[in-house]
């Protein structure tokens, strides 16, 4: 082999080595977030402002809540997909090259009808699985009933008159 050989050969060698250990430190560095991440896809449940209300409940409790919780949800689902479904309808006839203003306002109006079904349904889900629960459990679940923006600050500030701190960190 030529020197000439031999350096190119030398060089497409240290290239590719360069191109393995950065490609291994890198699989080292990520494979842990990586890892947690698909452990928290596949966890059941979701994270949130209800999980961190339902963490100071008894565990037959909290199942109980769950399980009613979620069956005022999925009584409610048909009314909020009618919401969104008339929402985007609205927003498709908005689009067109001629505005039919009654037909737009129509559609908002049966979207706004159909939220408010659909929390009216949840609200008295909650306010029915509050009543099986003791006064302390009930003090406990109070921020369920507050409205999705004001939810978060709510446990927050629940958690701190119970002498709690939570953490600060933004939600995922």
């Amino acid at each position: 082999m030529t020197p000439k050989t031999l350096k190119i050969a030398l060089a497409v060698s240290v290239a590719l080595n360069v191109f393995a250990v950065a490609g291994a430190v890198t699989y080292g560095v990520n494979r842990d977030r990586i890892e947690r991440k698909i452990e928290d896809q596949r966890r059941p449940g979701r994270e949130g402002p209800l999980a961190e209300v339902l963490t100071d409940l008894d565990p037959a409790v909290r199942q109980r809540v769950r399980a009613a919780l979620r069956e005022s949800a999925l009584a409610a689902r048909p009314d909020f997909e009618a919401a969104r479904a008339a929402r985007r309808q609205a927003i498709d006839i908005a689009g067109q090259p001629t505005l039919d203003v009654a037909r737009v306002e129509t559609l908002l109006e049966q979207s706004r009808a159909a939220e408010m079904r659909g929390r009216t349904r949840l609200e008295n889900g909650a306010v029915a699985v509050l009543a099986t629960l003791t006064p302390e459990e009930r003090k406990a679940l109070t921020p369920i009933l507050q409205r999705k923006g004001d939810a978060r600050r709510a446990i927050v500030h629940h958690g701190e008159r119970n002498g709690r701190q939570r953490d600060d960190r933004p939600s995922r």
